[in-house]
């Protein structure tokens, strides 16, 4: 399988390194409880686990597919205003609502325009995606309204982030 050589996290601005983790290895094929229920998957959002970054105020973490099949690549995820003590999320958190969350978390939209994470599900045919899920330490809690789409949320964020890190996951749907 041959993957694309592109990270969209290299055009921004260099920051400090932050060490995330999951039940998978960077580079793994993503587990099927992580795929969307279109692709025989459970759509669970992954367990993830961070390293505390002194002085951050707050993370922010999202699922990002950069080889979809668009101009923009697809937002699976977004996850922001989690507060600084919080180091890692379990699995299917922020299903679409903050009831599993800390108190003054938010949800973005993802590019469905729900709350919840949405499972890989490349089109048939179409090679193999990469999944980052990537925590990003904050110098602040944005203050943002609550219609955002991940989009959004990461160009409001983008001056306030001192630390970054994130899991890449591939899945590929062969062919029918």
């Amino acid at each position: 399988m041959t993957l694309p050589t592109n990270n969209p996290y290299e055009q921004l601005p260099e920051v400090a390194a932050l060490q995330v983790s999951a039940e998978f290895a960077d580079g793994d094929t993503l587990p099927m409880a992580h795929v969307g229920a279109s692709h025989g998957g459970a759509e669970r959002s992954p367990a993830l686990r961070w390293q505390a970054v002194p002085g951050a105020k707050s993370y922010t973490v999202t699922c990002y597919d950069p080889d979809a099949p668009t101009m923009s690549g697809f937002w699976h995820w977004v996850v922001y205003n989690l507060p600084a003590d919080c180091l890692e999320l379990p699995e299917n958190a922020g299903s679409g609502d903050l009831a599993d969350l800390p108190e003054g978390t938010s949800l973005g939209f993802n590019e469905a325009l729900g709350r919840e994470y949405i499972g890989a599900a490349p089109p048939a045919g179409h090679g193999p995606h990469r999944y980052f899920f990537t925590v990003q330490a904050l110098d602040s809690r944005l203050d943002l309204p609550d219609d955002l789409t991940a989009a959004r949320v990461h160009f409001m964020l983008r001056e306030h982030v001192i630390a970054r890190g994130h899991v890449m996951a591939v899945f590929e749907q062969p062919a029918e």
